[in-house]
């Protein structure tokens, strides 16, 4: 993060009065000035803001560098329009107040807007010296023109003085037409505040004059959210997409291995088609699942069986009527062989052993019955 002193000049001459910017030009200033001070000390808690004027009497500085938001404002509540601006005045101030900053390891920055005419008292010559001087004291300058005859009118005397300053890049000229937009908003997308964090500027429909470009109303920002107004806000909002992208990053093998593991549908009575030809491979698993369900209904079956003979007392008998079962089931598969066909001796025996069971069933209950009624 830039470690920086800036001190913003701001134009109080009287074409302020006029209603071209909501409310008027000098509370778009204003506010324009509240977002800029709100981005140098979020960037760096270090970074210290002054204001001062350029028209009246004299430039004048309301605030000297400083953290504090309460003055700022109050030089803001104490400013009158009166008189012409004088922007080579007021700039050989903000440079001596820069140069007497208590953190020397800060960086120097002016933000300069300017809204009315510069002409009798600036010229061109002039305004190209003093940037060549405060080019060499490694003072960055930003220019903020708008107003809606005037802004043609200082055009080619801002856009040398930004080219005389310039020094790798770190100077810009943004030109704001009148409109619907705001001031604030042109400036929370210009290089002048975007261009430090990385954030895009974007463009008003119109063409960009100097060095950046004017971003649109409310664009540009993650979420749509700036994070200078609504930090709090900003920070949910980007937990929730980490949070959200992790999860699917999670999720993301478990649903490509279901997918995997999906099971193309067999017709039922007919030749194979091609797709379940080609899902050869996936029927085995569900062939192995059906005997694995037949092997538990045996299971089953068995325990029931043993269950009956331990409650009836007769289990000798019914061992020998299992065994006698089994023989027949022998039997019969040796006649199934001698006469060439397999008869299903598996499906018989199951059969014949539920039916003994049942049996067994009935005759405990005819026993339970005559017994109860041989004791009444």
């Amino acid at each position: 993060m830039v470690l920086e002193a800036t001190m913003i000049i701001i134009d109080n001459s009287e074409y302020m009065r006029n209603g071209d910017y909501a409310p008027t030009r000098f509370g778009a200033q204003s506010d324009a000035v509240n977002v800029i001070f709100g981005r140098k000390t979020n960037a760096n808690p270090e970074n210290t803001v002054g204001l001062m004027t350029m028209a009246g009497k004299t430039p004048q500085v309301l605030a000297t560098l400083t953290t504090d938001m309460g003055k700022i404002l109050s030089g803001l509540h104490s400013t009158q329009i009166s008189h012409e601006a004088d922007l080579s005045t007021s700039l050989q101030v903000a440079q001596l107040a820069l140069k007497h900053r208590q953190n020397k390891n800060q960086r120097q920055r002016i933000i300069a807007f300017v809204g009315s005419p510069l002409r009798p008292k600036a010229d061109e010559k002039a305004l190209v010296r003093l940037a060549k001087k405060l080019k060499k004291n490694n003072v960055a300058v930003d220019i903020v023109s708008f107003g809606e005859d005037e802004m043609e009118e200082n055009e080619g005397l801002l856009k040398a003085f930004v080219e005389g300053v310039q020094s790798g890049e770190n100077s810009h000229l943004v030109s704001v037409p009148t409109g619907h937009h705001l001031l604030s908003d042109a400036i929370i997308n210009s290089p002048i505040v975007a261009g430090e964090d990385g954030m895009p500027g974007g463009d008003f429909g119109g063409e960009a004059s100097g060095s950046g470009g004017v971003g649109g109303q409310g664009q540009g920002f993650e979420f749509g959210v700036d994070p200078t107004l609504d930090p709090e806000l900003a920070m949910a909002l980007r937990m929730s997409l980490e949070e959200e992208q992790a999860r699917q990053a999670a999720t993301a093998p478990a649903a490509q291995g279901a997918a995997a593991n999906t099971l193309a549908p067999v017709p039922e009575g007919g030749a194979p088609t091609t797709a379940a030809m080609g899902t050869g491979t996936a029927a085995a698993p569900t062939a192995a699942v059906n005997l694995m369900d037949d092997d538990a209904e045996d299971e089953e079956l068995a325990q029931a069986m043993l269950l009956s003979r331990q409650e009836g007392g007769t289990g000798g008998e019914e061992d020998e009527d299992v065994e006698m079962g089994g023989d027949e089931d022998d039997d019969g598969e040796e006649e199934d062989e001698e006469e060439g066909g397999n008869l299903g001796d598996e499906e018989m025996s199951e059969e014949e052993a539920i039916a003994a069971a049942i049996a067994m069933s009935m005759n405990e209950d005819e026993e339970k019955d005559k017994a109860a009624a041989a004791k009444k």
